[in-house]
């Protein structure tokens, strides 16, 4: 099999791909030739070496794929063998062959092709995460998705306008037409706009009911600032401390300085009826049942045409730190894949 490895922490050249024995699938697990691979932003820090949960440097990482299983290992049900599916993995998704436990694997609805299979799996579930399972976004609510030209923001917009709350997303410029065309109802270019003003602008200072926020630092006390009562703050990730290609001490050192240490203390939250709330998918391995349960209502929304993977672009696997250029470069509106 092929794979693209973290050879070293650094700027994206330091990816690449080297040739290694097809896994044999383990009992309980199937095997699963690859034809996509996701990209995630946990990628990008592990090759920076800032990803706190990486096991270390050289690693294969990837936490999505879309193929079909040509093995299964004892205790699993022949039938799996052919089928096409996508799939969580835990490490290892930037392969063109894995092995997975059969539960983190999901067979493809009719007609999706692996490319959106694969945009699938991350995304959506810790979209899911932030606006139902733990932001219970209602109807009457309005939510500002920041990144909202990303693959998780796409995702969450997707699913915060079917369930009909009124969204605010912020992204650079040349991303407000798509963001309006699926659905976004106020667009902030985060470039050239304080999102805590405009944010009191567009709800006439009410504020919001939900936020979904990967920026971290001065973002999460400007946030919390414009909750409504009763407003949650979704915190997913912490950009912020991705300055440039290389890892940044001074950037890592300057987002703990401005995380809101004291703004979260138990009073501020009672007295103000405000909620905050984490959520990291790469914690949750353990939660099988919880994850297959919302990965099936994800695909149930794709049947019906709710859940619609825009897939930005795809790489070989020999054009993986371009890839990664492309991601840190901003170009991307949605999801970029490897493709073995």
């Amino acid at each position: 099999m092929r794979q693209v490895w973290i050879t070293k922490a650094g700027a994206p050249e330091v990816l690449q791909v080297k040739e290694a024995p097809d896994p044999t699938p383990a009992a309980g697990e199937l095997r699963i030739r690859v034809e996509a691979a996701g990209i995630n932003f946990a990628d990008i820090m592990a090759r920076m070496g800032t990803y706190p949960d990486l096991p270390g440097i050289p690693i294969v990482v990837g936490y999505e794929v879309a193929g079909r299983v040509d093995a299964v290992g004892d205790g699993v049900d022949q039938s799996w063998v052919g089928k096409d599916v996508l799939s969580l993995t835990r490490f290892g998704g930037y392969s063109d062959v894995v092995c997975v436990p059969v539960g983190q694997a999901f067979e493809r609805p009719e007609g999706m092709d692996a490319l959106t299979g694969a945009a699938i799996p991350v995304v959506y579930l810790t979209a899911w995460q932030l606006v139902v399972a733990m932001g219970g976004l209602c109807k009457s609510e309005t939510v500002l998705i920041h990144s909202a030209g990303g693959g998780v923001g796409i995702a969450a917009v997707q699913i915060a306008k079917h369930i009909g709350a009124t969204v605010i997303g912020t992204a650079s410029a040349g991303k407000h037409d798509y963001l309006k065309s699926i659905g976004v109802d106020h667009c902030i270019d985060y470039r050239n706009e304080d999102f805590e003003e405009r944010v009191r602008e567009i709800t006439k200072g009410a504020g919001v009911e939900l936020i979904c926020d990967a920026v971290g630092g001065e973002s999460f006390k400007k946030g919390f600032r414009v909750l409504a009562p009763t407003g949650r703050l979704g915190m997913f990730g912490m950009s912020t401390t991705v300055t440039g290609k290389r890892r940044s001490l001074g950037a890592m050192f300057k987002m703990v300085r401005q995380m809101p240490w004291l703004t979260f203390n138990p009073v501020a939250l009672m007295n103000q009826n405000k909620g905050v709330f984490g959520v990291n998918m790469g914690r949750m391995w353990d939660q099988t049942e919880r994850i297959g349960g919302w990965t099936h209502e994800i695909l149930d929304l794709y049947r019906q045409g709710v859940v619609a993977p825009r897939v930005d672009n795809s790489f070989s696997f020999d054009q993986a730190a371009e890839a990664h250029h492309y991601i840190q470069d901003r170009k991307n509106v949605g999801k970029v894949l490897l493709t073995p």
